[in-house]
This record gives structure tokens, sequence and C-alpha cells, in this order.
């Protein structure tokens, strides 16, 4: 692995904050998957990482949900935010915080900021009158919308009404230029700001150039409202509580909170920048043109990349409340267990695109990957140890030449799977490894060890050893993915926890070592019907 200062230097991964208006669902976990994978990933490459998920609990839409359920909107918020606290334990995610942006904490944090962006003159009062979407808490432009039986509706689908309010606004028009020069910025630029996949990075250039152009000569139809009076259920405005702060400044506000900005300053200088804000694609508006423009504004530096994936359809079909196909999380580990569905989720589909959460794909790659490719080489090799190696590891061997081609994809895998996880590239990092654990079970077929027990001994040995170091490879990369089966496998191959990142796989393991009974990995499951 390279060494580099940069290498070594502390990694701040976020999800969004999900909103508490109702239960999690796969699209909640997926993001929060994708971060722990990388998270852990960071870990195993001996950096310092701090991995941050959490609820945001204010806004309209949370005020009404909360009266709706007949509850006080903090119990309601409670309430829910427990079951994004519940998901994390159940999906095994490794987070090391969770915020609440009903913490108070996190409240001098939005007060500091505004109070920030106050003092370098980025806001001023005015009124706001526009169309309006309280699903989404966004305004939007009348070229935005489409009108169905005499109701306007944003491209989210949610229906609109005309606002007019006092609101203080946050001079939006004066960064946009700074912003795209920020955006074109070449890779490896410290100020560039990164968006990913090409296609949002598209999307987001296209959307604030056609706002300079229409309304470049009138700046402030661009500039942002950021704060309500027609609701109380947020961050007070400092100075003036009858205004409370637009959710998204809010909501957006919680990455430095959890940082340290600005209550301890060692901290914030410690993890900010963050490395990469994981987002769904329906608010990569929001978090690469208002929040690097609130950061610019108040001389903090943006995050570097911010990454919107695609979203899930089920067996086709678009996931709704109203066609009662939402996926729950909860239920598909419960049924399918715990590992086999963090696999799926990202081996499936390429991380950014939409993709299509099917029984018969899941059950495909559990039976044909992970059981066959994977779980059945290990029980060959470590039972082929048990029985003819007294349960010990042979010693390290000198490759021969029918040994290459194995040892050579074994040897690449741990900077291939890096360089794909660095690029947001899940799905092609699980495909290199089942790649080298195809070749393996190849290998093991061709020099069919079992039989060199009589002919060769020594060879038989040389075999099990190169298989047994290509094991060892596979479940030290597939760890971020698969942390509960990996750890029971690396057991079975008698790596101490201590020799379990990356670094150590430069140091083979002791000939003689005792190994334990091999036990299956995986189940097969069977399809319904």
């Amino acid at each position: 692995m390279p060494d580099t200062v940069s290498d070594r230097r502390p990694c701040f991964i976020t999800t969004p904050i999900y909103y508490v208006n109702d239960r999690p669902h796969i699209g909640h976990a997926y993001t929060s998957l994708a971060a722990d994978v990388l998270a852990r990933w960071r870990r195993l490459e001996g950096r310092d990482v701090f991995f941050l998920t959490g609820t945001d609990e204010h806004g309209q839409k949370v005020e009404k949900a909360a009266k709706d359920a007949g509850m006080d909107p903090q119990a309601f918020t409670d309430q829910v935010s427990q079951h994004f606290r519940d998901l994390a334990v159940t999906m095994g995610f490794s987070n090391d915080g969770f915020i609440r942006t009903t913490e108070e904490r996190h409240k001098r944090t939005c007060a500091a900021l505004w109070e920030k962006l106050v003092a370098n003159g980025e806001i001023y009062l005015g009124h706001y009158e526009g169309w309006y979407a309280v699903r989404d808490e966004a305004f939007y432009g009348p070229d935005e919308l489409t009108e169905r039986d005499g109701v306007r509706y944003a491209p989210s689908g949610a229906p609109v009404e005309w606002v007019r309010e006092p609101s203080y606004f946050f001079r939006l028009s004066k960064w946009l230029p700074e912003l795209l020069r920020r955006f074109d910025l070449p890779e490896g630029d410290p100020h560039r700001i990164d968006i990913q996949p090409e296609s949002r990075r598209n999307e987001v250039r296209a959307f604030v150039q056609n706002g300079l152009k229409e309304f470049g000569q009138t700046p402030e139809k661009l500039d942002l409202s950021i704060s309500r009076t027609s609701f109380t259920w947020g961050v007070k405005v400092p100075g003036d509580p009858a205004h409370v702060m637009y959710v998204w400044m809010d909501a957006l506000t919680n990455y430095i909170t959890a940082a340290g900005y600005p209550h301890d300053p060692e901290a914030f200088a410690r993890w900010w920048p963050a490395e990469i804000h994981f987002v769904g694609k329906d608010i990569v508006r929001f978090h690469t043109i208002y929040w690097p423009a609130f950061l610019l504004a108040a001389g903090l530096a943006p995050a570097k990349r911010v990454f919107a994936h695609g979203w899930w359809t089920n067996e086709g079909q678009k996931i709704s409340k109203s066609l009662g196909n939402v996926i729950d999380p909860v239920a598909l580990v419960a049924e399918f267990g715990l590992d086999p569905i963090r696999y799926f989720l990202l081996r499936e589909v390429p991380f950014g695109q939409d993709g299509d959460f099917s029984r018969a794909a899941l059950i495909g790659r559990n039976n044909g990957e992970l059981a066959n490719a994977l779980g059945n080489l290990a029980n060959r090799t470590l039972s082929l140890i048990q029985r003819n190696c007294d349960a010990k590891l042979p010693g390290p061997a000198a490759r021969a030449a029918s040994d290459a081609a194995l040892g050579a994809l074994v040897d690449a895998l741990p900077g291939q799977v890096g360089a794909h996880l660095d690029r947001q590239e899940f799905h092609l990092a699980l495909e290199a490894v089942m790649a080298a654990a195809r070749e393996a079970n190849g290998y093991i077929t061709v020099e069919a060890p079992w039989a060199l027990k009589k002919t060769d001994p020594a060879r038989m040995e040389a075999v099990l050893r190169q298989l047994h170091d290509a094991l060892r490879v596979f479940a030290t990369v597939l760890q971020p993915f698969m942390p509960t089966t990996m750890a029971k496998l690396l057991d079975q191959l008698g790596v101490p926890e201590a020799a379990r990142g990356l670094g150590a796989l430069g140091t083979p393991l002791p000939g003689g070592l005792p190994l334990p009974p091999p036990a299956p990995l995986f189940a097969k499951i069977e399809a319904a019907g």
C-alpha cells in the first residue's frame, strides 16, 4: 500500500442525516452501507476514521407528521430517530457518531454559522414569494413545475403552493461563479469540489450555469431564502426568534457540528474537510450548491467529494407506500442474513446508477458467488488441510509456474480493491475478488491436491498453502463488505486479530500454525416455488 502523508490523513465520511417523518427503508440502508464499507476499508489501511450518520428532525414536514400522529414534535422525533439507530445496529454499521439536529450542540453550531455569515455580510432581510413544496422543503421556479387537474407539482412529484413571507436571504448569487470554477478544477486540486458520478456533476453544472444565464442581471433572484416564519419547529434565528432557519441550512450544518465547529477547533482541524458525503441523487443540489456556498461564505473549506447514488426499484416497480412494495431492510436481514444482504446491495448495481431489487438476483448472487465460489473454496481447502496436514498450516513455499496466474491475481487484489473503493466502484471491487476466487477454484481443480497426497506430498502442501494464502487475502479485503462472515473465515484460517489489516498481508503466517475445523460460511437459499 502507498505510504504517504495524505494516505495517513484522518478521514471523515458521512451519510446524509435521515428525515424522521417515517421509518427507515432500503434507500437509507444502502447509503449508510456504502459509507460503512469505505470507513471500514480506510481503517484497514491504517487510517484514523470518523464515520457519521444521524437524523434530520426539524422542519414543516416533521411538525406535520408529529401532529398527524398526535404527538409532540420532540417526542415524535425521539421515537423515529431511534428506528434509525436500530437500523445501524441491524445492518452492522460501524459509525463513530450519530447526530440529531435537535441536540443543543447542533443548535449552537447553527447559531455560530449564522452569526459568521451575518458578520461577513452574507445574509440580509427581505420577503420571499414563490412556489413552495412542503414535502421537499424547497422552492421551485415556474419552469420546473408541471400542472395536473389545476394543481402544480415540483419535479419530485410533490404539490407546490404559492407562499409569501418575510425571510432572511443568503447571497448565493455571489458564490455561484466560484462554485463553477471549483467544479472544473482538475482532479487532485485541493480546492476542487468533486461531484460524482459524472452525470450528477454535469446536472449540477448545468443548473448553476442556466441560473446565472437567466438571472445574471438580477442576481438577487438567485439568492436563497434561509428562514421561515410560517412554522416554529426549527432552530431559532439568532436575534430574531420569529424566524426559524431553513431546514436545509440547519440539516447541512450537522456535518461541521459533529466535526467540532466551532466548539472544538482541534477536532475540527483534524476532521474537516470531509473526505466524502454520500447522498441520494434527490438531494445532490443541496449538497453541491447550497452547502459549499455556505461554507465558502463562512471562510470554511467545502467537502472534498459528494457522491450521489441512484434509486432502487422492487422487482421492476417503482417503490412507493401506495403500492405497498417498500423494502424493509430489517425484514430482509431476518430472512436472508446480514452479510448476504450487504454483499448483494453493493454487488448488484454500479453505485451511482439506479438498480432493481430482485429476490431471484439476490438468491443467485448468494448461491453462485458466496456459497459456491467463495464458501465452497474455503471449505474444500481447509478440510484438505485438516485431513492431510494434521490440521496445521503448511509452511510458505516458492511458487511453481502453475501457481503464477493465481499468485498474480492475489498479489494485485488489495491494490485493485483499494483503487475501486477510492472511486466508489463497489461492484467492481467485489467483481475483482470474485474473479480471483474463480481462478482459485480452477486452480484447486487442476492441481487436485487430494490426489497429490500419495504422489507428491510436498507439492500437495505447496498447493494448499497457495490456496490458504489466497483465502487470507480474500477474507481480508472482504471484511468491510461482510465483517461477521469474514471474521469467521479469518478465524478458520488461523489469522490473529492483530494481523487482519492490509499492512499485515506482507507478513506470511508461520508454517505449523494449528487450524480449527472448518465450518460452512454461507447457506444456500432455496428459491420459493
